[in-house]
């Protein structure tokens, strides 16, 4: 702790950590996730329609009940907490620090919610499972997501999913919202990948932020896992099984606010190794007073460009059906049905006529799901 200008303390870090003044989260920002929200920042009146609908939405009452019945972290409470989230906001240069809660949950979980002024909340099952340097990029995560704005949409996705289930019984009213939500989630996958790269330029240690997702994962047994076994799994997740596996996959992922926890851990570490996260580790960044002259056609063309990339690579059989269709292929229908059978038993010639398909399937099956 240093002593500041006008006699008072400042905080910093423990030990010695980059630094980044003035860091615009467009640094750090998801493709998906920096288009939508150069987008929304640029919409005229977007922040007083916010403003509107703050008075609907329940952050007053979200705020006074933690005030009430959590700890709020401070110089006399949680203050190793304190220390960090401390940090983290002079790591990032956020002028405002948030106020952060401990609520008692033992499951694992940590938010940054708000309309007006973001807070942070961490349950007392991440503050028992996770060692220090796996905390400070968690707070550092939180933190990323008040510097990007993140609060505000997160706190409309909480209401809008509540708000689904009231309106339910209304003929056609749930399959409106529940549209908005799956958007949002949408959106919100992208931003927990921006927020997760965040977290990794507060901390600044890439092994503690894959020590924290693995924990997340696997629970507090470091002892039995494996980083690069964990990252394994991340990549037999995206090449593994045929056409259904990927099917499957996006259905599994639909109701969910956050990527599952092996394809966070595979991101990061890729972002780790980039040329973008060593550039603003030498303190080549974007500027927060170049916000505003930040072109949203160049936002969407970075987007349109990720996605093309991540088709083009990607090893899913869904991904490369799409690559074949883009490139013309020609016997579509046989690579179709090559790619859905490809243990090699085609329909009826298992003998069990329109389930011929779940006859790879069999204890017998020599194909990937017999496996």
């Amino acid at each position: 702790m240093t002593e500041s200008p006008d006699g008072g303390s400042e905080r910093v870090p423990s030990r010695d950590r980059r630094r980044f003044p003035g860091i615009s989260s467009r640094s750090y920002e998801h493709p998906a996730d920096r288009s939508a929200l150069v987008a929304l920042r640029k919409l005229s009146g977007f922040d007083t329609v916010f403003k509107t609908l703050s008075g609907l939405l329940p952050e007053r009452s979200l705020r006074l009940l933690f005030l009430s019945d959590s700890v709020r972290v401070s110089e006399q409470q949680f203050t190793h907490l304190n220390d960090m989230l401390r940090d983290a906001c002079y790591i990032l240069d956020l002028e405002k620090v948030p106020p952060m809660y401990v609520n008692q949950d033992p499951q694992p979980n940590a938010m940054c919610i708000g309309l007006d002024e973001p807070i942070i909340v961490v349950t007392t099952g991440l503050v028992e499972l996770l060692d220090e340097e796996e905390m400070r990029a968690v707070i550092g995560h939180e933190v990323g997501h008040a510097l990007s704005g993140h609060a505000v949409y997160r706190t409309l996705l909480l209401f809008l999913t509540k708000f689904a289930l009231r309106v339910a019984w209304i003929p056609l009213g749930n399959v409106a919202v529940m549209a908005i939500v799956t958007a949002l989630r949408e959106w919100f996958r992208k931003s927990e990948l921006s927020a997760d790269r965040a977290g990794l330029l507060v901390g600044q240690d890439v092994q503690a932020s894959m020590r924290g997702l693995m924990k997340l994962a696997g629970g507090n047994h470091l002892h039995e896992m494996n980083v690069d076994a964990f990252l394994a799994q991340a990549e037999e997740y995206e090449s593994g099984g045929d056409l259904r596996d990927s099917v499957l996959k996006i259905l599994n992922v639909l109701p969910r606010s956050h990527p599952f926890t092996t394809v966070r851990a595979a991101e990061l570490k890729k972002w780790a190794a980039s040329r973008d996260y060593q550039r603003i580790m030498d303190g080549h960044y974007p500027r927060r007073d170049e916000d505003k002259d930040a072109s949203v056609s160049g936002s969407f063309r970075d987007s349109a460009s990720h996605y093309a990339d991540s088709v083009r690579h990607s090893k899913d059989p869904l991904m490369g059906l799409v690559r074949d269709i883009a490139g013309g292929a020609g016997d579509l229908g046989g690579k179709l049905r090559d790619t859905v059978f490809r243990s090699g038993s085609r329909p009826g010639e298992s003998g069990n006529g329109a389930d011929g398909a779940d006859g790879a399937n069999g204890s017998g099956g020599s194909g990937p799901a017999g496996k």
